[in-house]
């Protein structure tokens, strides 16, 4: 339930993107999930960071895409004071002897 709070979608499309990450075979369930007896009437399942990255990319909600963008600021810091400048030469000298 933690997830579907997290990237604001309904349990059926949540369990939907989990299956077709699963099933295209980006993420194997066997090392990104486990289950454990939350208590003595459910099971509780829980995911890796993998699987919760996986579902950013995924889903296209609200939620998801600030998980994207927390995700990719992370991942590739911007510094404000700082500017890149990209200046292209197409300058060619002809020579002739």
């Amino acid at each position: 339930m933690e997830l579907v709070e997290l990237f604001g979608v309904i349990a059926p499309t949540l369990r939907a993107a989990i299956r077709a990450i699963y099933m295209s075979g980006m993420l194997n369930p066997a090392t990104t999930q486990r289950c454990d007896l939350a208590t003595p009437a459910s099971w509780a399942t829980f995911y890796k960071l993998e699987v919760v990255i996986a579902l950013a990319f995924r889903l296209n909600s609200y939620e998801a895409s600030r998980v994207r963008q927390k995700v990719l600021e992370s991942l590739c810091p911007r510094k404000e004071n700082e500017a890149n400048l990209l200046i292209l030469s197409n300058n060619r000298q002809n020579i002739s002897s």
